[in-house]
């Protein structure tokens, strides 16, 4: 289960865009989309609503991203901070009429604890000194 909430949190993860990976190849993301689908009990109707809606996050961060990269600077890390949680709470937004109370909650919760896995795996700032617990 905890493997399922980090494969569908790194979906969600648009801080990938600044690292400058490549995207996931098809199938991983159809993957990651049926994970989180399962984990939200989405109906197929929310499932396409709630994929288009994380498309156009990662959209956005990847364009605001580029567009910092085209004027010869690089965001700090706050800057990036920043601009991922506005993102982060246009897609909640977004997401408010897509979702039950339930569901948009579960998806948050799924949001935090991959934000804390993020930070801490990408060398970012930790909320926490202490290591993230070994299961």
């Amino acid at each position: 289960m905890k493997a399922s909430i980090v494969a569908v949190a790194a979906l969600m993860c648009a801080g990938a865009v600044f690292a400058e990976t490549p995207p996931p190849a098809p199938a991983a993301a159809t993957s990651h989309m049926d994970n989180l689908a399962t984990l939200l009990d989405l109906s197929d109707a929310q499932k396409a609503q709630v994929q288009t809606v994380l498309q156009q996050e990662h959209a956005k961060m990847k364009e605001s991203f580029e567009q910092a990269k085209a004027s010869g600077t690089k965001p700090d890390w706050q800057q990036m901070k920043a601009l991922h949680q506005q993102i982060q709470q246009e897609t909640l937004q977004k997401l408010q009429p897509v979702l039950s109370a339930t569901q948009l909650k579960k998806f948050q919760i799924i949001q935090q604890a991959m934000h804390g896995h993020h930070h801490f795996g990408h060398g970012g700032p930790s909320t926490s000194s202490a290591p993230p617990a070994q299961n």
